[in-house]
């Protein structure tokens, strides 16, 4: 088997610092410019941090769980770890774009491998204003919040919002509302990855709004674009059978 070069991340918590020691005592450990694949030992969040720090080197990044939830993770073993490179499948995703303007007059820019949502930052519900391809499709939607998620990101924060899982390769997003009071009954839509989505924040003074991208927060905006970034490109690799479009049908079942 070819020598493969490693590079290995990990989380703060004591369990991932332990794996990274005895991985990279076992394997090796390379830095990232020079590796082949880079094994990043954390959960669910570390992954993205990893992705999104690592977006420029166009390398896979293979995970395995040394965290709570691990839904883009591999399962955690010490041994065998070049086998499992070897036959590990590679699922590629996009992220969000995000652009958001605040009351101050600055621009934000930030990028969402999961989702972009938008949360009522004070005691009265936001009301947004939804258009999409510059077409106005909500005049006005009094909610908690609403999101607009990747494939990826369908399981997370939008799934706990009710909103529907997507297979990966469907280039669909989901527009999810969270707490949606007015219109009540209105749950959200499925949108063409290529869709340019905008928020307007009504009346952000009295209501006032931040603005999230995978963790990345913008306080008291006035406005937010998104679009998918099809530029970027987020190698994952996954164990056979367990690849990302399996978990989310299999997701669908539980």
């Amino acid at each position: 088997m070819p020598a493969v070069k490693i590079a290995f991340v990990a989380s703060s918590v004591p369990i991932a610092q332990s794996a990274l020691r005895a991985l990279a005592q076992a394997y090796g450990d390379v830095p990232q410019a020079k590796a082949d694949v880079i094994v990043a030992l954390g959960g669910d969040g570390f992954m993205l941090q990893t992705l999104h720090a690592t977006q420029g080197l166009d390398v896979p990044v293979y995970g395995m769980n040394r965290g709570t939830v691990g839904f883009l993770m591999n399962e955690y073993h010490d041994t065998d770890l070049l086998a499992r490179l070897a036959v590990a499948e590679e699922e590629v995703i996009n992220p969000l774009h995000m652009t958001a303007l605040t009351v101050d007059g600055a621009m934000h820019e930030a990028l969402a491998i999961n989702e972009v949502s938008l949360l009522r930052a004070g005691p009265q519900a936001a009301k947004l204003r939804i258009t999409v391809d510059s077409k106005l499709r909500m005049p006005e939607l009094v909610c908690d919040g609403a999101l607009l998620a990747t494939p990826a990101g369908s399981t997370a924060y939008n799934y706990s919002a009710h909103g529907p899982i997507l297979p990966i390769g469907s280039d669909v997003l989901t527009l999810t509302a969270m707490a949606a009071f007015r219109p009540r009954r209105w749950r959200g839509a499925l949108l063409p990855k290529k869709a340019v989505v905008r928020f307007d924040v009504i009346d952000p003074g009295k209501r006032p709004v931040m603005a999230d991208a995978d963790g990345k927060s913008v306080r008291d905006v006035v406005s937010v674009e998104i679009r998918s970034e099809p530029g970027i490109r987020h190698r994952i690799l996954f164990d056979p059978g367990h690849g990302l479009e399996e978990r989310l049908i299999r997701e669908q079942f539980a």
